[in-house]
């Protein structure tokens, strides 16, 4: 029976908690007496409970998030009606910053601040000796990686087989963003290379294929870059994916080397843009090099198999929909394969607060705490912002619509303009963002289409025909009978091996 239990609630099955797993492989001689248990942020909240206290622990800490703190509030309440005996500890970054006006916090009976990799173990040392710690909100000292226990044994079989590899070489950022968590993770902190890539190997070994790196700034230290990418470069097999967050004006002529060699769809490179108005990004402390920028892009997309996942901001102070549409068109032109339209959040402890007077910027008081409206976007042009973001994600991103995408402005000054028109007459369709079926969908981009382009009407047909036969279906949606159309089963040649949605951008 464990006398401690570590617990968190993943967004989704395919994402392993790795902060958890670095908190159990640092319990040093605890170790053995520590059990972890993850759940799924659909789970009921007394199915969950019922599982912590299974065990009989003494001591139950959960790991909490922006996704899952409503969850994690109404797990730990329940538990402290069951088990009033039961120590919850707390920790993550939802619970790092501005403590004392969360509902979760008056709940728990401590709370780690920052990176408790080290101070978890500690805690519960003295909770079980009987001398507990005389304040309940323990800031936890940085750790170095010389330090830390690494976390990579305790991926099991199961996790190699079917879930991601989270993993990271550095922490903390260079960079002071201020919409971000990172802008206050300084100084950027590296792992010790050999120690770091004898543990790759492991799970190479092991048969893991697919890693994603949380570090924030993968491509800032070259050498390190360098030596990881050759490392999995001269052991690539088929299927092996690699994601990196890299620094967009940042691409030296020794990285590009090695990147060219890696297949397509084996690496993804997510490259926050967030915005191209060079006022904005001043006002928020974001340096870039736009021009470099586009330059490193065009290389990617022309010399590369890298999938690029670039991200946009809506809502950032001063952001105009202008100034936002300028530079959607201006990435689209640049042509990553997904471009994530995200909504400002109000991160807990993130510098962006300076900004709320001068530039009217309302939040949603409740999880994910995106921004209402500004100064610039009122709250009806937000929420036009908002479906275009959902419908981009279905249908710009999603690769279910590979040929037809670009009819949608095809012949127009501007991408964004036309994208916005569709989401508002979809919706207007729809009255919804979610549960949309995706024949129903294709239909209505197939009635957006041919009301701007009645000349093309057969060859739009066949492009969304070419998008609905793409991974292996063969019905016909009821639009698309009255076309002269080739069979589904010679429209495609072999799948990919990339990951699913990956491999959307390359069939």
């Amino acid at each position: 029976m464990p006398d401690i239990v570590l617990a968190t609630f993943n967004a989704r099955y395919i994402h392993a908690a790795f902060g958890l797993r670095y908190l159990l492989a640092n319990m040093g001689d605890l170790r053995e007496r520590t059990e972890l248990r993850e759940f799924g942020i659909s789970d009921r909240s007394c199915d969950v409970v019922e599982q912590l206290l299974a065990g009989e622990p003494q001591i139950v800490g959960l790991g909490v998030y922006i996704w899952n703190v409503e969850l994690a509030t109404r797990v730990v309440a329940d538990l402290k009606r069951v088990r009033p005996d039961v120590i919850v500890v707390l920790g993550g970054p939802e619970v790092s910053y501005e403590v004392d006006d969360q509902p979760l916090a008056e709940l728990a009976d401590y709370i780690i601040t920052g990176e408790a990799d080290l101070a978890f173990a500690d805690l519960c040392r003295q909770l079980l000796a009987g001398e507990p710690p005389q304040t309940r909100i323990i800031a936890a000292p940085i750790p170095t990686f010389t330090q830390l226990q690494l976390p990579y044994d305790l991926y099991t079989d199961e996790d190699i087989a079917h879930r991601v590899l989270y993993v990271e070489a550095s922490r903390g950022c260079p960079f002071t963003c201020e919409f971000c968590l990172s802008a206050l993770e300084i100084p950027v902190r590296a792992a010790d290379l050999e120690r770091f890539l004898t543990a790759m190997q492991t799970l190479l070994d092991r048969g893991a294929k697919q890693f994603k790196f949380v570090d924030r700034t993968f491509n800032l230290n070259l050498r390190f870059s360098q030596a990881i990418l050759q490392f999995f470069l001269d052991r690539y097999t088929p299927g092996m994916f690699l994601h990196f967050e890299m620094i967009p004006d940042r691409l030296p002529e020794s990285l590009q080397t090695l990147i060219r060699q890696f297949p397509a769809g084996s690496l993804q490179f997510e490259i926050g843009v967030q915005t191209f108005d060079d006022e904005v990004g001043d006002r928020i402390s974001r340096r870039q090099d736009n021009d470099k920028l586009a330059e490193n892009f065009r290389f990617l997309r022309s010399e590369t198999g890298v999938h690029v996942h670039a991200d946009l901001i809506v809502g950032l102070p001063g952001e105009s929909i202008e100034s936002f549409g300028a530079g959607f068109d201006r990435l689209i032109d640049l042509d990553p394969q997904e471009i994530q339209v995200g909504m400002l959040k109000r991160l807990r402890g993130t510098p962006i607060v300076r900004h709320e007077a001068e530039w009217k910027l309302t939040y949603s008081d409740y999880p994910p705490y995106e921004i209402l409206s500004t100064g610039a976007i009122d709250f009806e042009t937000m929420q036009r912002l908002r479906r275009f973001a959902r419908f981009w994600d279905l249908i710009g991103n999603s690769g279910h619509f590979r040929a037809s995408r670009d009819w949608i402005w095809r012949g127009a000054p501007s991408p964004f303009a036309s994208f916005l028109q569709l989401a508002d007459e979809i919706f207007q369709k729809e009255q919804r963002t979610h549960g949309i079926a995706l024949p129903n969908l294709m239909q209505r981009v197939f009635e957006f289409l041919v009301a701007r382009h009645p000349d093309h009407t057969d060859e739009i047909a066949l492009a969304l025909w070419e998008d609905h036969t793409r991974n292996g279906r063969e019905d016909r949606p009821r639009f698309l009978r009255p076309f002269n159309l080739p069979p589904a089963r010679e429209m495609h040649g072999p799948r990919s091996t990339a990951p699913q949605r990956q491999a959307r951008h390359l069939m």
